[in-house]
């Protein structure tokens, strides 16, 4: 059964490792074979895995779309490593994505790194707001020292 994809204009859609961009015009397409696919919502680049949690997932979305393990798998369990040890609560999240990994379902794997993700903005999103919520006038930098409120 062929996949259909419809693409807005300008959109990106990675087949295998190829970048297809549409037109100006919305397009509608079929595909037949096995082939690793990313829509343009799911492709993170080099320049925007800003975070530990992204460079997780674009380390996995590597693997996805070679189909291998083989050229990331050092840097992926290091990433990995360092990002558990800052938040162990993500370590069943973490643990999702390496079975996936490890039987070679690599969308799954892709899908559970997007949680991985997630749970890093949440962690993110409370420690801001922990910042904001600081009464004493003083803010946590992140090298643990403290400044007054507006510095």
């Amino acid at each position: 059964m062929a996949l259909k994809v419809e693409l807005k204009p300008n959109e990106r859609i990675v087949i295998g490792t190829v970048v297809i961009r549409n037109s100006e015009s919305r397009a509608r397409f079929f595909i037949e074979g096995q082939a690793p696919i990313l829509r343009e919502k799911d492709i993170l680049t080099s320049e925007s895995a800003n975070s530990p949690a992204k460079m997780i997932y674009l380390a996995v979305q590597l693997m996805y779309l070679e189909g291998s393990t083989d050229k990331h798998h050092d840097l992926y369990f290091q990433l990995v490593q360092d990002f558990v040890k800052a938040a162990p609560s993500a370590t069943h999240l973490v643990m999702e994505v390496n079975n996936r990994i490890l039987s070679g379902d690599f969308y799954k794997a892709l899908k559970a790194a997007k949680e991985v993700v997630a749970h890093e903005n949440k962690i993110m999103d409370a420690y801001r707001g922990a910042q904001g919520n600081d009464t004493t006038g003083e803010r946590l930098r992140p090298d643990s020292t403290t400044d007054a409120s507006g510095s």
